[in-house]
């Protein structure tokens, strides 16, 4: 017999300020503690030490502010979706604010599962032109090494499919980022294996300085179409389409 499948809401939320200096696993324990505050009825694992069910997409680099960042929540009952961002976000540290909210119906992909790529604004501490020629000559190179290390071992990737987009421009004047000269924003893929960020900005990179880093969006289909995943529609088809394949 199969049990009916419990309710759940997805979440977007920004991290803003101090708090990008919190790590994803220390996040994932205030979340759950917030939760708990609003005494939301928060579905729970089972087993000898149960947790409970919150899942969140990508993590970001420790330091990285964002404005799209996504938690799933699952719940023993019915939870109205439009009223969670005025409950949670009194709830959860200065930075951290609960933007949106969409309820889920049917079966979706996980968000570690359905985010195909990301985009980035990176800003750095460097001469304009320069950064804006190294991007250009980025796209038009036919591969791109780096070399990573993991478990001990060292492999040279070719990240180049990884590398989608790239653009360089002077910083925003009415938002303006201390120490910083340059804004990069930058689209990078999540599959097969994900370029990092900083990964990005140390290939070949001329002389410049990282200053600060912030995700903007997370795309759930190719970054030409822009569906985010609190596009429950775009969600459920490429949960049809990982099946299908």
């Amino acid at each position: 017999m199969t049990l009916p499948r419990k309710p759940q809401v997805r979440l977007q939320y920004s991290k803003l300020g101090k708090v990008r200096f919190t790590s994803h696993r220390d996040m994932a324990r205030i979340w759950e503690r917030s939760v708990r505050r609003a005494k939301l009825p928060i579905a729970y694992s089972e087993g000898f030490s149960p947790r409970a069910k919150l899942s969140f997409g990508l993590a970001l680099p420790t330091v990285f502010e964002s404005v799209a960042e996504y938690a799933d929540l699952t719940f023993d009952e019915p939870v109205p979706a439009e009223g969670l961002p005025e409950l949670l976000t009194p709830l959860l540290p200065v930075g951290v604010d609960v933007v949106a909210a969409t309820e889920l119906e049917g079966k979706v992909e996980s968000l570690q599962e359905c985010v195909m790529a990301t985009e980035w604004s990176l800003f750095v501490d460097g001469d304009l032109a320069e950064v804006g020629a190294w991007a250009r000559d980025l796209l038009a190179a036919d591969s791109l090494e780096i070399t990573r290390e993991r478990k001990g071992k060292t492999r040279v990737d070719d990240v180049r499919e990884a590398l989608l987009d790239a653009r360089v421009q002077p910083i925003a004047t009415d938002a303006p980022v201390i120490g910083a000269s340059t804004e990069i924003v930058v689209n990078l893929a999540t599959k097969p294996r994900a370029l990092r960020p900083l990964e990005f900005l140390g290939i070949n990179a001329p002389p410049h300085t990282f200053v600060l880093g912030r995700r903007l969006h997370q795309f759930i289909s190719p970054v030409g179409a822009r569906r985010d995943p609190l596009d429950v529609g775009a969600a459920q088809a490429t949960h049809d389409l990982s099946r299908a394949s």
